[in-house]
C-alpha cells in the first residue's frame, strides 16, 4: 500500500514502544522495571474525579465549543494570572486534547514548507515528528552538560536565518529537567524580539520543580515577546491526568483562532467530562500536587545519587521534571554476555532483556550519548 509521502518520514514514538514491550513482558509474567514512562505513577486527585462523575450525572456529556468551554478557558486565563502574572482574554486560549495536540496545532497553523523551527538538542521526541509534517525545517542547536543543557544568546543568534519561523523552548526540560533562569529568558526574548521569531514555550511541567527554584514563563517579559509567543500547558503531569486529555494554548488572538480552525475540522471539542474536571485541577485544592512534588524530589535525590555512584555513569542534578539524563558514553565499546555496547539503543536493548529495566535511549531525544530515566515510579523500584 502507498501512503502519503509526509506519513512516511514520521518516525514510532520509541517512548512509547518501549513502555509498550515493556509491559507485555510483564503480562507475561516478567518482573521489568520501568524507567521509560512520562506520567505520574500517582493516581489522579479525589476532588477532580469526583466532579468528573457530577459531570456525568448532570449529563455534561455532549458537544461543546471546539476550542472549549467558558468555564474552563476563564479558569486558565486565572491560572496564568496569578501563577504567571499574564493577562489572557478567554479568547486568547484554546483547550486542545492534550498539551501535545495544542503544540500539533501551533506548528501546523504557524509554519510552512521550508519554513526554519529552531530546535535545541536535547529535544522532546514529537517536537521533531511535527516540524516534519508541517514540511518545515528544523534547525538544530546542540546543548551540552557544561551549560546545563541551555541554549546560549550567541547559538541563538548563529542559528536565525531568514526563513526562520519558530524558536520551540521546553523549560522545565524533558528530558534533561533543564530551567531556563529568568537572565536565559530575558537574553532568548530580546534576541527573538528584534529579529521577529516566534517562540512556542512548553511548559507542561511547570509545577513539577525542586529546590526551591520557581518557574518563569518567557511571556511575562513584555508585551513585544509576548505578542510572539504561544504559551503551551495542561493537567497532565501537575495533576496526574494523563489520560483525560486536556492541554491548553495561550497567545496572540489570531493564532488561537486558527488553532481553533483547525480543530474544528480534525478533532472538535476535547472531552466534555474532561474539561469539567479541569476545572476543578485548576481551581480546586492544590495540597495534592505538592505531595507529589515533594515525593518526585525525594526520588530524585535518591536516583540520583545512586547514578552518580556507578562507575562511568553521570548525570547533572535535573531541576525540574521527573527524568534522570544520563550520560552512558563511557560505556560504548564495552561489552555484556559477548555483545558490544554500540550506542544507547543497543544499551536499552541489553538493559530491557538483560536486567529487564525498560529506559528511553537518547538517540530518540537527539543525543545517542545519553539514556533517560524517569523516576516517575516508586523508591522500590529506583
Amino acid at each position: 500500500m502507498k501512503l502519503a509521502k509526509r506519513i512516511s518520514k514520521i518516525s514510532p514514538s520509541p517512548t512509547l514502544s518501549i513502555t509498550a514491550k515493556a509491559k507485555r513482558m510483564q503480562q507475561e509474567g516478567i518482573d521489568v522495571i520501568g524507567f521509560g514512562a512520562g506520567e505520574p505513577d500517582f493516581d489522579t486527585p479525589l476532588n477532580i474525579k469526583e466532579k468528573a462523575k457530577t459531570a456525568i450525572d448532570k449529563g455534561f456529556t455532549k458537544y461543546t465549543s471546539t476550542s472549549g468551554i467558558k468555564e474552563l478557558k476563564e479558569a486558565i486565563c486565572e491560572k496564568l494570572k496569578k501563577d504567571n502574572f499574564l493577562e489572557y482574554s478567554p479568547e486568547e486560549v484554546i483547550v486542545c486534547c492534550g498539551a501535545k495536540h495544542a503544540i500539533f496545532n501551533a506548528i501546523m497553523v504557524l509554519c510552512d514548507k521550508d519554513d526554519e523551527v529552531i530546535l535545541p538538542v536535547p529535544y522532546w521526541v514529537s517536537y521533531l515528528e511535527m516540524i516534519k509534517i508541517a514540511q518545515a525545517k528544523p534547525v538544530f542547536i546542540n546543548t551540552d552538560a557544561k551549560t546545563n543543557f541551555k541554549i546560549t544568546p550567541q547559538q541563538l543568534k548563529k542559528a536565525i536565518t531568514s526563513r526562520t519561523k519558530l524558536l520551540i523552548l521546553n523549560s522545565p526540560s524533558n528530558p534533561t529537567g533543564t530551567i531556563y533562569e529568568k537572565k536565559d529568558l530575558e537574553e532568548i526574548a530580546d534576541i527573538l524580539v528584534k529579529k521577529d521569531v516566534f517562540c512556542l514555550s512548553d511548559e507542561i511541567y511547570e509545577k513539577l520543580i525542586y529546590d526551591g527554584k520557581q518557574h518563569l514563563s518567557i511571556a511575562s517579559l513584555g508585551k513585544d515577546i509576548k505578542r510572539l509567543t504561544i504559551l503551551i500547558n495542561g493537567v497532565s503531569k501537575a495533576y496526574s491526568m494523563t489520560g483525560w486529555r486536556i492541554g491548553y494554548a495561550a497567545g496572540p488572538k489570531e493564532i488561537l483562532q486558527a488553532m481553533a480552525n483547525l480543530q474544528d475540522h480534525s478533532t472538535s471539542n476535547p472531552t466534555s467530562i474532561s474539561q469539567y474536571a479541569s476545572v476543578e485541577a485548576l481551581r480546586g485544592n492544590q495540597k495534592d500536587l505538592e505531595i507529589m512534588r515533594k515525593v518526585f524530589e525525594e526520588r530524585r535525590n535518591f536516583m540520583l545519587e545512586k547514578i552518580n555512584a556507578i562507575k562511568l555513569l553521570s548525570c547533572i542534578k535535573p531541576q525540574g521534571a521527573f527524568y534522570c539524563w544520563v550520560n552512558v558514553k563511557n560505556l560504548f565499546g564495552k561489552r555484556i554476555d559477548g555483545k558490544v555496547i554500540k550506542d544507547s539503543l543497543s544499551l536499552a536493548d541489553l538493559l530491557l532483556t538483560k536486567a529487564k529495566v525498560a529506559v528511553v535511549p537518547g538517540c530518540v531525544f537527539g543525543d545517542d550519548n545519553y539514556i533517560r530515566l524517569s523516576y516517575a515510579t516508586s523508591l522500590d523500584n529506583i
